[in-house]
């Protein structure tokens, strides 16, 4: 074996460069999140040839003073933690100090930088391990950076770097993550030298919404819950895609820790738990969010890209995720995004025939209306006068039921026009919901099995499931140890008569053991519950009579998630009468 030495300083950067610089996005990464920490309010992010030629960033933060300049570039050197108390309350984006010095050393670099009131400008160069003495020149408070020629000296790097329009691809997803997180910096992007992006800051809701519109496309924030929840020192805030605006790809998902983008496996278990009930199979949800903890519950310094976290109670983190997410998808009711308006009631002058094919045609008794809205109701339409005349009560948010189409679809007025309903999608999640309360009120009934059931388990997930055992009765299993490597089944929840009891049970143990918590039998459950409220929900072509409808209508309003099936079809439209105009070319 050679001898035991030290590395050359430019090696060491260049090793470092291989952590933290993967492509030019990184490096506008690094350079950007300096920026913000500097306290910038205007970024300018000029880039030539997917970042491979050129890469410049200017802001009109504090700047660094000129003598600092060269400490700036040297490894490991930072103002933003001194001691390991400042690294476990870390509150800035940057703190390893090594990313400066790393880039330069892969590409032609230039600092240049003016604090407030100083009467010049300094600059510093620095290519193959050259420092360049620093001199005055002329620029704006804060700093200028530029990157060229990146991985000019590293052949084998360079390489690698994709097509122009793949690398500038991967710096716009970058600044557009960037500009979710912060509203209040002026951003504008380039690419050889043509504007792609201005974003200007937002002030206020109304601008903060535009912001992310124009980010993500107008119809997200339209398409979203805005979300704000507190609890145990965590907050969450942001946007929530409604599981009927969900995507092909994964691609609008964004989540902060304390405004730094990260990935983690207790985030993305929490949100596709959150979404299991509502959300149509292989979609997938879109969503802006910021967790805001204190600094000391999470360490960001477990990947040399800060790209990954891990939470200290990670247990109290995913809980937290999940109860927030799952309550606001559950405020998802069918007429919840249309504000009940008070109106006039819509004309209901004809109502479905059971005899009808089209569904027109024959009134129905007066009796029915009053059983469902009371005798004032009745009284309105009990004659050839519209139900408008009354224009003292407000027009529920799915509006009154007109008419039946093809024995599958309801079709309602509602004060912003015409409301479809997917009669069986829509029953079918008011069953569901029903039998998910029944069994939350009367609890989870448990069966004996005439010969327990002996599982191979690892020896952590046998050690779980002795430490769980008065949860996992709570949930109707009674499962003991019955040696290191051994667990012992001998009673399971009735509802999941037939089911593969072996296989779920490894799985709620392999639960337990990744995430400290397990929703593998309730969700089993719910699918054994969702069958059920499928074969017992309005099939199609079944004729309904008015009141039915209009029935169906309220609970839908009432009912949680009713705003998509149980398999995430969506239950409702609504057509506003300024679309129907559009459609008819009215007043053109």
């Amino acid at each position: 074996m050679p001898r035991i030495r030290p590395l050359a300083p430019e090696l060491v950067n260049q090793i470092a460069a291989g952590e933290v610089v993967e492509r030019p996005a990184s490096v506008v990464k690094e350079l950007v999140e300096n920026s913000l920490d500097a306290g910038a309010t205007r970024l300018e992010i000029d880039i030539e040839d997917g970042g491979a030629r050129l890469i410049r960033v200017r802001d009109d933060g504090g700047g660094i003073p000129a003598e600092e300049l060269p400490l700036a570039l040297a490894q490991h050197a930072t103002s933003k933690i001194a001691t390991l108390e400042d690294l476990e309350h870390v509150r800035t984006l940057g703190f390893r100090g090594e990313a400066l010095a790393s880039i330069a050393s892969v590409s032609r670099f230039a600092l240049t930088s003016r604090v407030a009131g100083a009467d010049a400008a300094w600059r510093v160069a620095r290519e193959g391990g050259k420092l360049d003495a620093a001199r005055p020149t002329q620029h704006p408070p804060g700093t200028m950076i530029e990157v060229r020629e990146l991985f000019h000296n590293v052949p084998a790097r360079r390489k690698f770097l994709r097509a122009e329009r793949t690398e500038f691809g991967h710096i716009d997803e970058l600044v557009k993550a960037i500009a979710l997180a912060r509203p209040d910096v002026d951003i504008r992007l380039s690419h050889n030298t043509k504007p792609v992006r201005m974003l200007r800051p937002a002030r206020d809701e109304t601008a903060l919404a535009a912001r992310v519109g124009d980010i993500l496309g107008e119809d997200f924030p339209a398409n979203s819950l805005r979300v704000d929840h507190a609890a145990a020192g965590l907050r969450l805030s942001g946007w929530l895609g409604s599981p009927t605006a969900s995507r092909s790809q994964p691609d609008q998902q964004f989540f902060y820790v304390n405004g730094r983008l990260v990935r983690d496996r207790v985030v993305t278990h929490a949100v596709r738990q959150a979404y299991a009930d509502v959300l149509f199979h292989g979609r997938h949800p879109a969503y802006v969010l910021f967790l805001e903890l204190p600094p000391e519950g999470v360490d960001v310094n477990v990947h040399p890209a800060k790209s990954e976290v891990r939470f200290r109670e990670s247990r109290l983190v995913h809980d937290f995720l999940y109860r927030t997410l799952n309550e606001a998808l559950a405020q998802t009711r069918a007429g919840a995004e249309v504000a009940p308006v008070n109106a006039p009631h819509p004309t209901m002058a004809y109502a479905p025939s059971v005899q009808s094919g089209l569904g027109l045609g024959v009134r129905e008794p007066l009796a029915d209306y009053a059983a469902l809205f009371g005798a004032a109701s009745a009284r309105a339409g009990s004659n050839d006068m519209p139900i408008a005349a009354d224009a003292s009560r407000e027009v529920p948010p799915l509006g009154f039921a007109l008419a039946q189409l093809a024995g599958v679809y309801v079709l309602a007025e509602n004060a912003q026009g015409l409301v479809m309903v997917d009669a069986h999608a829509a029953h079918e999640r008011i069953t569901y919901e029903k039998l998910k309360n029944a069994r939350a009120c009367d609890g989870i009934a448990s069966q004996p099995l005439l010969v327990p059931l002996s599982i191979a388990v690892s020896e952590r997930e046998a050690a779980v499931a002795e430490e769980h055992a008065e949860n996992l009765a709570a949930l109707g299993f009674e499962i003991a140890r019955s040696g290191p490597h051994g667990v012992i089944v001998k009673r399971y929840p009735g509802l999941l008569d037939g089911a593969d009891v072996a296989g779920l049970v490894r799985d709620v143990l392999g639960d337990l053991v990744t995430h400290g918590n397990s929703r593998r039998l309730e969700e089993t459950q719910n699918e054994i519950l969702s069958t059920m409220a499928c074969h017992g929900s309005i099939r199609a072509n079944r004729r309904l009579t008015l009141p039915e409808m209009n029935a169906l209508l309220r609970e839908m309003e009432a009912t949680e998630r009713s705003g998509q099936c149980n398999h995430g079809r969506p239950t409702w439209v609504q057509l506003p009468m300024a679309e129907l105009d559009r459609m008819f070319l009215r007043g053109r």
